[in-house]
């Protein structure tokens, strides 16, 4: 007997709160933030402190920019449940980010990586990955990867383009005969190519070797950058003694390190080593500020924070260098940090696969130069993919940007490949009329709200005296469009945008009004036969009377519930007496004050809205038409 009141006692503790979250689901489900807020709240006050209530209220607040109240319901999130989903951390670190809590954020970041990097990587190679859509570019660009013709069944990569030449390393074995061993294939040799653009394509001439006396050796070299002058030019050579063999270490590796050349009379000559370089550690994948007054490099080297990290020096006269620096921990991570670019705008690229990604190495962006305390961001799809995505070159000052990286990832020619991209501005327009659905007139100061796919508000606006809106939008990306206003239904708009430039998309709202001639008009409630308990369904509906009683607080309503002709005359009085008392109980539940219903009765059914009485053949749907639950307006102000 106590175990089966224990059980009864629990189910009527739970059961409410139960419900209470399918409603606040349903209410998420429609882009209505505030209103699930407020009710998976009510869940957590009452004790619920699932992770999909926490989750939930941190994405209400997420999606609807609020980053405050986002923080602290993620907070608690991922306090309370170790095996928080990765998405939900991802989301708590950008939240913290933009409070300017990049201390905790930078910790989070180092958890997420521990905690959740072999499953993102798995992840990260399917299209359906959150992932790819948490991370893609976020601006209003159309980019068009190619593989590039040059490409050949084995490893390409390393872009760097200098006046219509394009340079890069492949294994393509001009030189060298044997075999690297870690990748079976030829060592890399350094290559280039004449490559003019019409009409928006690239073509490219012959591809031979670099143009110099003894650049390329039997064994690697990778990675270019070139003066502004196009004097000198660094390269990524293995170390190799004067003999042309391989030097190494104790431990019998051997390591990279970083060469200039000297161009005379149109071929690369005079070949140094950079006095930086160490028979210990490896140096490579040189790169140059926009003044040619700075070289970033890549380095194992002792004292960094793991695997490599990239540094710079300051360029100084007669072949010398400053001490090599480290760019600290905005740029490196405990993992790999590579191949640094620097745009002609300072924008510093680089590749990793220690801060936030979709997988293995991915590129990365960072306003460092200029602000040291910029935070790196990832470029997204499709210049990453979940595979290796590196070695990013951009020339920053053509109207349509145009650039190159490298990929390992699937559909390629061979081991890397390289790929050209072209990015484009791709601007569109939705705009509308919002309306009363009844009347057709247009309604001002609705507002008019702009979600991205995966659920988030961007924009939000109010629409003007003639009831128009309007937002620019980015092309190719699927929106939806709600519009909302006191004392209407609210209506919504899923738009799919395609590709074109400047395409005006248009998207009328016609709101339903809630108040119709002395009553609060809501769908009907609908309750299990010979049941009258509340179910979730008609608790969204009752949601529209709260908010209605809401914004009028003078408002007084009665309730006044019918059922069919089915049944006895009596049994159907009480059933809708029984009816209408649930409406009412609900209501009031939900903070209305009980002196505001007057009356809340059930008449069965004397009042048929058409002539379906006793002994009258009529459908199921003109049966339904009588079953309803009115709420009536006494006074109003």
């Amino acid at each position: 007997m106590k175990t089966k009141f224990l059980i009864l006692v629990i189910v009527l503790f739970t059961a409410p709160t139960f419900s209470q979250t399918k409603l606040a689901d349903k209410f998420f489900g429609n882009y209505a933030y505030v209103k699930a807020s407020e009710l998976y709240e009510k869940a957590y006050e009452d004790g619920d402190e699932s992770l999909h209530v926490l989750t939930r209220l941190g994405d209400c607040y997420y999606n609807n920019s609020n980053s405050e109240q986002a923080v602290k319901w993620y907070s608690k999130a991922v306090e309370k449940h170790t095996k928080t989903p990765a998405e939900y951390v991802f989301k708590y670190i950008q939240s913290l980010k933009s409070l300017g809590n990049y201390n905790e954020a930078n910790d989070w970041t180092k958890t997420f990586n521990e905690r959740y990097g072999i499953e993102r990587k798995k992840q990260a190679t399917h299209s359906t990955d959150s992932y790819n859509d948490l991370l893609s570019s976020k601006k209003n660009e159309i980019i068009e990867v190619i593989n590039l013709p040059l490409n050949s069944d084995l490893s390409d990569f390393g872009s760097f383009v200098y006046n219509d030449k394009l340079y890069y390393a492949s294994s393509k074995n001009a030189s060298g005969s044997g075999l690297y061993a870690w990748t079976k294939e030829p060592f890399l040799d350094l290559f280039q190519v004449d490559v003019e653009e019409n009409e928006g394509q690239l073509k490219f001439g012959t591809q031979d070797a670099i143009k110099s006396s003894n650049i390329n050796t039997d064994y690697h070299e990778a990675s270019v950058a070139i003066t502004k002058d196009g004097k000198t030019l660094y390269f990524t050579r293995d170390n190799v003694t004067r003999k042309n063999n391989l030097d190494y270490d104790r431990k019998g590796t051997t390591h990279l390190k970083i060469y200039k050349a000297t161009k005379i009379d149109g071929v690369w000559k005079n070949i140094k080593e950079l006095p930086f370089n160490d028979n210990v550690y490896s140096t490579g994948h040189p790169a140059l500020s926009v003044n040619n007054k700075k070289l970033y490099f890549v380095s194992d080297r002792k004292g960094g924070f793991g695997g490599t990290d990239i540094y710079e020096v300051d360029i100084l006269e007669n072949n010398k260098f400053s001490k090599p620096k480290n760019l600290g921990d905005k740029i490196n991570t405990l993992g790999r940090e590579m191949f640094p670019f620097v745009s002609k705008d300072s924008t510093f690229y680089f590749s990793s696969d220690g801060h936030l990604n979709i997988g293995l190495l991915d590129v990365f962006k960072s306003n460092i130069i200029k602000n040291l305390s910029a935070e790196p961001e990832n470029l997204g799809a499709p210049f990453n993919s979940g595979y290796d995505d590196f070695a990013f070159f951009i020339d920053s000052d053509k109207e349509n940007k145009r650039g190159y990286f490298s990929s390992n990832r699937p559909g390629g020619k061979g081991n890397d490949d390289i790929y050209s991209f072209s990015a484009y501005e791709c601007a569109q327009i939705i705009s509308g009329i919002a309306r009363n659905k009844e009347t057709n007139g247009v309604l001002p100061n609705t507002l008019v709200r702009l979600i991205n796919e995966s659920g988030k508000v961007i924009n939000e606006v109010n629409t003007n005296e003639e009831g128009f809106y309007t937002f620019n939008v980015d092309c190719n990306k699927k929106y939806i469009v709600v519009g909302s206003k006191q004392d209407f239904l609210e209506d919504k708009k899923e738009l799919i945008l395609g590709k074109e430039h400047n395409n005006i998309i248009s998207a009328d709202l016609f709101l339903e009004p809630l108040i119709k001639n002395n009553k609060i008009v809501i769908n009907p409630i609908f309750f299990d036969f010979d049941k009258w308990n509340i179910r979730t369904d008609a608790e969204y509906e009752l949601e529209k009377v709260i908010d209605v009683l809401r914004a009028h607080p003078e408002m007084i309503i009665k309730i006044e519930s019918h059922t069919d002709s089915r049944g006895s005359t009596k049994y159907n009085l009480k059933l809708s007496n029984k009816r209408a008392q649930s409406s009412n109980n609900y209501i009031t539940s939900r903070g209305i004050a009980s002196n505001r219903i007057i009356s809340a009765k059930g008449f069965g059914e004397d009042k048929l809205l058409n002539n379906c009485a006793n002994g009258i053949k009529c459908s199921d749907e003109e049966h339904q038409l009588n079953r309803r639950t009115d709420f009536i307006i006494v006074k109003r102000n």
